[in-house]
Order: C-alpha cells, then sequence, then structure tokens
C-alpha cells in the first residue's frame, strides 16, 4: 500500500522522536571525549526543571546551563532559530536577544519545532547546537562558574562540564541576555 507524503513524513518523526535522545546523548558523550573534555555523567530521576534538577544533582542554579531554542525574526537578519544557554536562576531577556540579532523579535520556538531542531524533549536539551541551523548564544555570567551542569539529551541524565572546554566545543556568542528571575 502506497503511503501518503505527509504520512510518510509523520511516521519517520515519530520514529526520530522515540530514538532522538540517546542519540544526542551518544553524541555528546562521543564530542566531549573526542574532543578531551573534562566532563561527568550523572544518572538521575526524570526531570526537566531547573530548580528541581539542580536540587537532584546537588549543584547550585545558577550552576545550571538552560537551553531554550527561539524563534527570531524580522529585521536585517531575516528569520533564524538560536538556542540560548542561561543560569537556570536567571530569566531570559527577549529584547536582548533580538537586539543581538538586529531583529524586531524574539520568542519561545514551539515546542516541535525546538524537538525537531534539538532532536530532545523539553527540558532534556543541552547547550549545544548540534544542528547546524541553529545559532548558539550564552549569558555572559554563566561563564563565571568553573564547571555547568545540564540536562544532556535525556530527561535522566546529566553532566557536569568544565565551563572551559564548554565554550572550546560549543563555541557561542557571549552576551548579556538573561536578568534575575
Amino acid at each position: 500500500m502506497a503511503r501518503s507524503r505527509a504520512s510518510t513524513r509523520h511516521s519517520r518523526f515519530c520514529r526520530r522522536r522515540s530514538s532522538v535522545a540517546p542519540e544526542v546523548f551518544d553524541r555528546l558523550v562521543a564530542l566531549l571525549t573526542e574532543t578531551k573534555a573534562k566532563f561527568r555523567v550523572i544518572e538521575h530521576a526524570a526531570e526537566g526543571k531547573s530548580e528541581a534538577i539542580s536540587i537532584i544533582r546537588g549543584n547550585r542554579p545558577d550552576q545550571a546551563a538552560k537551553a531554550m531554542v527561539l524563534d527570531v525574526r524580522g529585521g536585517g537578519g531575516g528569520r533564524r532559530h538560536v538556542l540560548a544557554i542561561l543560569p537556570g536562576s536567571r530569566k531570559l531577556d527577549f529584547a536582548a536577544v533580538a537586539a543581538l540579532f538586529e531583529a524586531r523579535k524574539c520568542g519561545f520556538a514551539s515546542p516541535e519545532t525546538a524537538q525537531e531542531l534539538t532532536g530532545c524533549v523539553m527540558g532534556a536539551v543541552p547547550p549545544f547546537a548540534l544542528n547546524p541551523e541553529l545559532a548558539i548564544v550564552v549569558e555572559q555570567d554563566l561563564l563565571a562558574n568553573e564547571s555547568l551542569f545540564f540536562n544532556a539529551g535525556r530527561l535522566d541524565r546529566s553532566m557536569e562540564l568544565d565551563t572551559r572546554d564548554w565554550l572550546a566545543v560549543a563555541k557561542p556568542r557571549v552576551a548579556k541576555i538573561a536578568s534575575l528571575a
């Protein structure tokens, strides 16, 4: 029986979605191992909220690298998607991100778009733009930490990673993009 293009696309998306988190986790481990980054994997109960996972992992919320997929559009830059990384204790400044990318508007990408671009469910997105369609920007204050903690593509796996190693591997744009929560 022939399948419609939409049906094929949907089943491909569902297949990807069901197996995608382990793939992202495995890609991260391989990338960090290959670059000789200092990191450790932390196994824990599934959790995606910054405050709750910080308690489970035993880190301060300002050490948590919270990753958010944004839809930035208008202005000279056209439409693009941005992975914004900020401390778990901070709130995103949408206007600052829009100004940084010379855009008129900045908002959260839809959950479907975020998952399609990152391969992760919300709350599991790591602070790495593994998709070339994502620009990456980090709140400068996060870099004051010696190491960062983040969910590593799965809600039940986190990593602690040396901040200098993260900068060298992720190569983010550094800017002031967050305010106190």
